[in-house]
């Protein structure tokens, strides 16, 4: 439950700072979104535990603080548009089946270039100490204590190793995130950073106020040209949400060599239609882009690896993905000790979030490149796309894909891989 709801809170600091929302109407959004997410398994029997297309957020928060959307009506119609655009490409891909073909014919190194440029987006949001309004300049103790410990627990190998050798290392970072926000809290509160401010109760959500500020039956419908400027970011999100989906499934094939006793369905076409829809009642009602994806890959695994073990320890699948969601909606969100408690923490929560998600890409947009020319084309595309707006920054990716690897058959990667597979 608690993790469920405070990942959902890792936006309401941009939607109070570059949206105008008041704390109460962000934690309303953040509220719809995450039940926008349950619909996924509760109403649509996805069997994956789902979560945002989170390399995308980068570019999206890109987006907004340009100068081409300098109010928040105009941020919200830009959201609008990307959710709209993402909802009628993923129905259009699904029923037609051209979303696969479409993937085969991408290089690897493009697609590496498009994780790459999320990886350096989301660094730049987190560490441009220049702008006014980075959360990193207002609270830096207490960010960089929780960043480095997160960054340790999840990736270095070092203290990997140690966890074999001392048994109350693994215990500490077996319970993720956790450790580092209550350092970062601890060190926060010493430095003067973060004042909490508990209150006991229930609250009401301001729904009202949050449509007649963001919905575009309130604020008006984005014009045809932000819809033309949307459709790149679109593509590219849908080329991330694919390889979500791919994970997913290989995850999924994985346990169910132990579970002969629960039968789930695969069905691609399925999984489309309902994010088309879920990213469609989105963009209507609470529009900020991209929250409706089809997979949070750590909790999934997580979900995945349990449900392994037997019927005796988890009668379905769907059992350990409601434990995650479910019960966390929307309980949580009118609950004040909870969310008062969590207020000072949110900035950090996104901070956390963003760099985190900046160097896992980052080591896997590395990892679809060999030769030089590959490499030069995968950095190319990643700053071009991570700097630029969409349309120039894809424009920019796809020339230097095709002028330096090209897109005629099998990339040079896919034939190593091939070849290893095949020697192995």
């Amino acid at each position: 439950m608690l993790v469920a709801a405070t990942t959902a809170l890792a936006l309401v600091p941009v939607l109070t700072t570059f949206f105008g929302l008041t704390f109460e109407e962000a934690v309303a959004m953040a509220m719809l979104h995450s039940i926008l997410l349950n619909a996924s398994w509760c109403i649509f029997g996805e069997p994956y535990a789902p979560g945002w297309v989170t390399p995308a957020l980068p570019f999206v928060l890109a987006l907004i603080a340009s100068e081409a959307y300098p109010t928040p009506e105009l941020r919200f119609q830009m959201m609008t548009a990307l959710a709209l655009n993402f909802a009628l490409l993923l129905a259009v891909l699904g029923i037609t089946g051209l979303g696969a073909k479409l993937i085969k014919i991408i290089p690897e190194s493009l697609k590496g270039g498009i994780i790459l440029g999320a990886a350096i987006a989301a660094f730049i949001t987190v560490f441009d100490l220049d702008d006014q309004q980075n959360f990193l300049s207002q609270q830096p103790f207490t960010i960089v204590t929780a960043l480095v410990l997160s960054l340790l627990l999840a990736f270095s190998m070092p203290l990997q190793r140690l966890q074999l050798r001392f048994r109350w290392l693994a215990r500490v970072a077996s319970f993720g995130l956790l450790p580092g926000f209550v350092a970062g809290a601890i060190v926060g509160s010493i430095a003067g950073e973060l004042t909490f401010d508990i209150k006991s109760g229930w609250t009401l959500l301001p729904l009202g106020s949050l449509w007649e500020k963001s919905s575009p039956f309130s604020i008006g419908w984005p014009s045809l040209e932000m819809f033309i400027q949307a459709l790149p970011l679109a593509l590219i999100t849908y080329i991330l949400l694919f390889g979500d989906l791919i994970t997913g499934d290989e995850v999924l094939r994985d346990g169910a060599a132990s579970r002969s006793d629960e039968e789930l369905e695969i069905n691609h076409s399925r999984t489309h239609m309902s994010l088309s829809i879920r990213n469609l009642a989105m963009g209507i009602v609470a529009p900020f882009f991209p929250t409706q994806g089809i997979l949070w890959t750590g909790i999934h695994v997580v979900i995945v690896q349990r449900w392994k073990q037997g019927r005796q320890v988890m009668d379905s699948l769907f059992d350990g993905i409601s434990c995650y969601y479910v019960l966390a909606i929307p309980v949580l969100f009118y609950y004040l000790p909870f969310m008062t408690g969590m207020r000072p923490l949110m900035e950090m929560a996104l901070v956390i979030t963003l760099a985190l998600t900046g160097f896992a890409c980052a080591y896997i947009a590395m990892g679809k490149a060999n030769t030089p020319a590959e490499r030069g084309s995968l950095l190319l595309s990643g700053v071009c796309l991570a700097l630029f707006e969409p349309w120039l920054g894809l424009l920019c990716a796809v020339l230097s894909t095709a002028a330096l690897v090209g897109f005629a058959g099998e990339s040079v990667t896919a034939r190593k891989a091939k070849a290893e597979a095949e020697s192995s």
